[in-house]
């Protein structure tokens, strides 16, 4: 029990405890009563703990977060967010979770091995990102999504993520934390029409908070391998 307790830094258990307490102290706050909304924060939370440590069980998490937020988005007409989590993001951390369970740092430990992408490579995906959002562009508009600039943006920002995380790349998480403040402006224009989705903004603010954390991780991971 007390090797699996030391698997966490202090300084991560600190901000996992830090993203749940704010999380849950939102919720209770503003007396909210969307315990999916809550269970999906926490999730997301504890999955981008896991993901920072390069554990495949954080792709799982993912995929869980994924589904239960495209519902959630589709409550506020935010049809971009849920085309993007059910149609790209849940799918391609499958494909993710299957790249890292495959590619272990070492036999038997829960640690992905880092990769590193070319420059060819890395121009690639933002090629493709772009492709990707001028397509969705018109299905946003074709759906009447609500904000659609940022929601637009959000796919951009989403599909290169995704996109990195399946290549182990330490640079997924700086596209996360980039998707993490698309995010925050856009729940935050919907919690000036419903207050109840200021926990959602609260929720991609320690998300940005563990992103950062997440790049750090594994630059960390990377030396540490290659040494």
């Amino acid at each position: 029990m007390t090797a699996k307790l030391r698997y966490f830094t202090r300084a991560e258990w600190t901000l996992w405890g830090a993203s749940v307490l704010l999380i849950v102290g939102s919720f209770v706050l503003f007396h909210q009563n969307d315990y999916l909304t809550l269970t999906a924060s926490l999730i997301g939370a504890t999955s981008l703990m896991l993901n920072a440590k390069g554990n495949p069980a954080g792709q799982a998490l993912t995929i869980a977060f994924s589904l239960l937020y495209g519902y959630i988005s589709l409550t506020c007409a935010y049809y971009g967010e849920m085309i993007t989590y059910l149609g790209m993001t849940a799918p391609m951390s499958v494909f993710a979770l299957v790249s890292w369970l495959r590619h272990p740092y070492a036999a038997g430990k829960a640690e992905v091995r880092v990769n590193r992408i070319s420059r060819r490579e890395g121009a690639f995906a933002v090629a493709l990102s772009l492709a990707v959002t001028f397509v969705f562009f018109f299905i946003l508009r074709a759906f009447h999504t609500a904000n659609l600039l940022p929601s637009t943006i959000s796919v951009t920002t989403s599909f290169l993520a995704v996109y990195l995380t399946a290549r182990r790349s330490p640079l997924f998480a700086v596209a996360y934390a980039a998707n993490d403040l698309v995010l925050i402006v856009l729940w935050s224009l919907a919690a000036r029409e419903d207050f109840s989705y200021l926990s959602v903004v609260v929720c991609f603010v320690m998300f940005f908070a563990n992103d950062i954390y997440g790049f750090y991780n594994w630059s960390r991971m990377r030396r540490r391998q290659a040494a």
